[in-house]
């Protein structure tokens, strides 16, 4: 906070004391104070006099005499007034008095000769003893004030005043403490010792200014409104000065001796102080102004306790903390941030000691020792720390006792981080100098490792570092000594060495292997690994306890890295360059090197899977069929001549295999896919005795790119190998023209040995020859099918194309059926959504084996059930089949069954009104036949949907159109069905059919016609 804020200008500079005291201090402390300000007048401070009975370095305050003044005389009847004490000076009063009476009466009866004159004569003389009686008894306080200025001046320590050497001097003359004069010089004097007693605003308090000052003020016997008022109005002195000063040097003075006076004055008066010193009305400060004011004084003044407090703190010490913590008014939580830190930079101390002495270029012999005695004297102070915090009175003690940590301070931060590792790896490796590592040293590592602030990980790689050199060294001597060859168990021998280091046994096997590798890099140095150097090796392996596992992991690795070099340098020496030297130092590197059969093609399949790679990118990159191919063959080539040598080397196996051995080894594959030997592609694959003699050895096929890329890719590539086959090698020429070159059949045997290095099976190969195959034989077939129908002749066509392509019957019909599959939905479609095709062709189609859900969508079969239904409900019969419409057709389409119900309600719905309008129409245009058939239309919807009695606009034609039904001869109960729906009542229905014929239309010739009123 900016104390500036302190030293608001009042809104009145000359506000009025609020005390008794300030009418007499006013005057005079103004004057002083300017004259100080005018004059410079000399501070003087109490001086700290020398306690040799409790301690030599205590210092008590005693103020010098020039505070408060030189002596003051008394002069005239002050004098006189000095020298009477209050009975003589009474007995004299009454004398003086009765003396000018008398005298006055003798003087005027003799002058005037009558009683009367003398009368006056007493009066005059009288009065004038009462004025002189009066003024002598009047100035008595100013004497007593005198007397008591004197006093004090000439004490040697006023700070030994006592309240009865106060309360002598006002028995003495007898006054009142209240009277005016004296109560102004009690004022003055305390206001000369507060102001001599509070430090210049530039110097700190030193922590007896309150009790001084309580102890003066309590024997001047001085009531506490007085006292505030001299408080406030030394506090308008320094902003008064505040406000003259220029220079802010000085006025940073002032208000620090503002803060002081405010935190002074707080103390003084305790919680009274909130009422009686009124800063924040008189000088315009807020309640946290005065709390900074308090706060920081208060810090100031535990500061200066805390100095005392060294290494060697004990109980005593902290409780004299704690009081003073309370006696300063400092917060807990201060005053434990206060102790923190300073414990802390008395730890700072030790490191940086330690630091230059780790650091020093000419560090003596001792150095280590010097830095290691400064860590425990660290480390011995956080455990007295520790110790005093889990004291049983350890709540009176001060607060913020407990571990040291250096957080916040110098050596808090990622620059002194490495400092602090510098020390505590010094403390580790002085802790194991012995080569054990004792409990105690491992507890005072793990405090260091928290004062220090380090990580669990950063202490822990440390310890793992200079333990890790330790184990090593005693490793090493033990060995040297045979101790650990001679031990009946090296394992309980290698356990108690890490027990005694507190070292992880996984730490030391991964030494133990660090040191197996080690020898194993030394002794492939020239390449091979001798038969004494695998017994050495075997001898440390027993000796260190180190697992199979992980020996051979080793010799993979350092092994691994040696072969994989011979073979890299034996695979550069491409096609031409694998000569007898190359597969001699192959030879010499697998079985030279003890590895394994399996690591040794493992190392040797990863070298080689990357020079195919190679040949399969650039094959991609090519641009046209035929540089791919070439790239393809070349990668034949280099596993033919290359890999095939390379692997029978590793192995030490012979090269020369023999054609009939290739021979009999095809011929295993070819029983197992005797069916699709009709493929001529794959058939040709199959070397012959005379090719493959031709060809010589063939490819390998242990070292694939089966696990190496999709079966996608490598299907891809193994296709356009064979349409390479297939084609032939395409030749651009001049003028855009091209020249086709066919090859023999040993570019399939080729194809073989791709198909090999790509790692397919014969299945996939299979599958490769038989879509290419089956592509050739559709495309032919479309051409033949192209009007959809399938004749005699186009049968032979086909069966002719299958064998030009070698494609098996089986696949050729599939192919055959799905593309007149395709042209007879297209057709079937295209004559559905034409009207073409009604219900009975789909029962034709579907006894001729048609699958109708594949053939027409479920769209095409619900618009064909919708118009099947509306044929029936407008075929004019008055037929309804339940079961052929709810099942039978649905079922036949294969559509919803629940669903065509719903469709058959609503157009059964639509179709019934629809009939009854149709039928009056045609009654108007005298159509009887077209009359029934619209009522048989209307009966068979309500089959369909049973429907309530119709009504119309024109009730007389209900009648009519049931009269003309009743003529046509309709079922009984199909007359009755429409005598309910057309609502003809029984009599009227009975008088209809004596009726007959008989002249139905002559009686109504009203060429109004209604509509329906449903």
């Amino acid at each position: 906070m900016n104390h500036s804020l302190l030293f608001h200008t009042p809104s009145s500079p000359s506000s009025p004391l609020l005390f008794p005291c300030s009418q007499f201090t006013n005057s005079i402390l103004f004057t002083r104070s300017t004259r100080n300000s005018l004059t410079g007048r000399r501070r003087y401070r109490i001086s700290i006099a020398r306690s040799i009975a409790e301690n030599a370095t205590q210092q008590s305050t005693a103020v010098n005499s020039e505070v408060f003044g030189g002596k003051k005389e008394l002069t005239g009847i002050r004098l006189l007034a000095e020298g009477l004490s209050p009975p003589v000076r009474l007995v004299s009063s009454v004398v003086i008095v009765a003396g000018a009476l008398a005298a006055g009466y003798g003087l005027g009866y003799r002058i005037g000769g009558s009683r009367n004159t003398g009368l006056g004569g007493a009066v005059v003389l009288g009065t004038v003893g009462s004025a002189v009686v009066y003024s002598l008894n009047s100035c008595v306080p100013e004497v007593a004030a005198v007397n008591l200025h004197n006093f004090v001046a000439s004490s040697d320590d006023p700070g030994a005043l006592k309240r009865e050497d106060i309360e002598g001097i006002v028995k003495k003359h007898g006054v009142s403490k209240q009277d005016e004069a004296f109560k102004a010089e009690v004022c003055d004097l305390y206001s000369r010792f507060v102001s001599s007693v509070l430090p210049p605003g530039s110097e700190n308090l030193q922590g007896n200014e309150v009790e001084t000052i309580m102890k003066f003020k309590t024997a001047l016997d001085i009531d506490d409104p007085d006292a505030a008022a001299v408080h406030m109005e030394i506090g308008r002195r320094i902003f008064r000065q505040r406000l003259e000063t220029g220079d802010r040097d000085a006025d940073i003075e002032q208000r620090r001796a503002f803060q002081k006076l405010i935190y002074v004055s707080t103390l003084v008066f305790g919680e009274a102080s909130i009422f009686l010193l009124p800063w924040k009305r008189v000088f315009k400060v807020t309640d946290a102004q005065v709390e900074v004011a308090v706060r920081d004084n208060a810090q100031r003044l535990y500061a200066l306790e805390l100095k005392l407090v060294g290494r060697d703190i004990d109980e005593h010490q902290l409780v004299r903390l704690r009081e003073a913590n309370l006696q300063y008014r400092l917060s807990d939580e201060l005053a434990a941030d206060m102790f923190r830190e300073h414990t802390r930079k008395l730890v700072e101390e030790n490191i940086s000691k330690a630091l230059d002495i780790l650091k020093s270029r000419t560090r003596a012999a001792r150095g280590t020792t010097e830095v290691v005695e400064e860590l425990d004297e660290i480390l011995a102070f956080n455990n007295l720390l520790m110790s005093l915090s889990k004291h049983p009175e350890a709540e009176h003690f001060a607060s913020g006792v407990g571990p040291v940590s250096l957080i916040g301070g110098e050596y808090d931060g990622d620059r002194k981080i490495d400092d602090l590792k510098l020390l505590y790896r010094a403390y580790v490796a002085e802790s194991l100098a012995g080569g054990h590592l004792e409990e105690n040293k491992l507890v005072s590592l793990n405090h260091l490792k928290n004062i220090f602030g380090l990580g669990k990980r950063e202490a822990e790689a440390i310890m793992l570092e200079v333990t890790s050199k330790v184990y090593r060294r005693r490793l090493a001597q033990a060995v040297s000594s045979s101790d650990l060859e001679a031990a009946d168990s090296k394992a309980s021998f290698l356990q108690n060495l890490c027990d005694e280091l507190h070292f992880d046994p996984q730490k030391a096997s991964e030494i133990h292997e660090e040191i197996y590798r080690q020898k194993l890099q030394q002794s492939v140095a020239d390449g091979e690994l001798k038969e004494e150097d695998v017994a050495m090796l075997l001898r440390l392996r027993v000796m260190l306890c180190i697992p199979q596992s992980t020996v051979e992991a080793a010799h993979a690795d350092i092994c691994g890295s040696l072969f994989e070099k011979v073979v890299r340098d034996a695979i550069a020496s491409g096609v031409d360059g694998y000569d007898a030297d190359v597969r001699a130092s192959v030879r010499k590197a697998a079985h030279g090197l003890r590895l394994t059969r399996e690591a040794a093609m493992a190392i040797a399949s990863k070298a080689v899977r990357k020079i195919f790679i190679n040949y399969i990118q650039r094959s991609r990159a090519a641009g046209s069929r035929t540089e791919a191919a070439r790239e393809l063959k070349k990668m034949i080539a280099f596993n033919t001549l290359v890999v095939t040598e390379l692997v029978a080397d590793i192995k030490g196996e012979p090269t020369d295999i023999t054609s009939q051995e290739l021979v009999k080894e095809e011929e295993k594959l070819v029983d197992e896919e005797e069916e699709w030997e009709s493929l001529q592609t794959l058939r040709k694959t199959r070397p012959s005795e005379e090719l493959a003699a031709k060809l010589g050895r063939p490819g390998q096929t242990e070292i694939t790119l089966k696990d190496h890329l999709p079966e996608r890719d490598r299907t891809d590539l193994y296709k356009t190998y064979l349409l390479f086959c297939l084609t032939g090698e395409v030749t651009n020429i001049p003028f855009g023209a091209q020249i086709t070159t066919k090859k023999d059949n040993s570019e399939y045997l080729l194809l073989n040995q791709l198909g090999g290095i790509l790692g397919l099976t014969g299945k996939e190969i299979v599958e490769v020859h038989r879509s290419l195959a089956e592509k050739a034989f559709r495309q032919q077939a479309e051409v033949i099918l192209a009007d959809g129908k399938l004749t005699k002749d186009k049968i032979e066509q086909l069966n002719e194309v299958q064998k030009q392509v070698g494609l098996p019957a089986e696949y050729a019909q599939k192919v055959t059926k799905s593309i007149t599959r395709t042209k007879m939905a297209a057709a079937i479609e295209t004559a559905i959504s034409q009207g073409r095709l009604d219900i009975k062709q789909i029962w034709e189609l579907k006894e001729a084996n048609v699958e109708l859900d594949s053939m027409i969508s479920e769209s095409l079969r619900e618009n064909l059930f919708k118009k099947t239904v509306d044929e029936i409900f407008s075929s004019g019969t008055g037929e309804f089949d339940n079961e052929e419409v709810y099942e039978k057709i649905p079922s036949d389409l294969i559509i919803n069954a629940e669903k065509a119900k719903g469709v058959v309600h609503e157009l059964a719905r639509t179709r019934l009104s629809n009939s009854l309008i149709q039928a009056v129409a045609l009654l108007r245009q005298r159509n009887d036949k077209g009359v029934v058939s619209s009522l048989n239309d209307m009966l068979a919807c309500d089959k369909a949907v049973p429907a309530e009695p119709l009504s119309w606009e024109v009730p007389q034609e209900l009648p009519d159109l049931f009269t003309i039904y009743l003529k046509s001869d309709a079922a009984p109960e199909k007359l009755s069905r429409l005598q309910y729906l057309l609502g003809v009542s029984d009599s009227t229905a009975a008088a209809l059919r004596e009726m007959g014929d008989r002249g139905l239309f002559d009686t109504d010739d009203n060429d109004d016609f209604g509509l329906p009123n449903f």
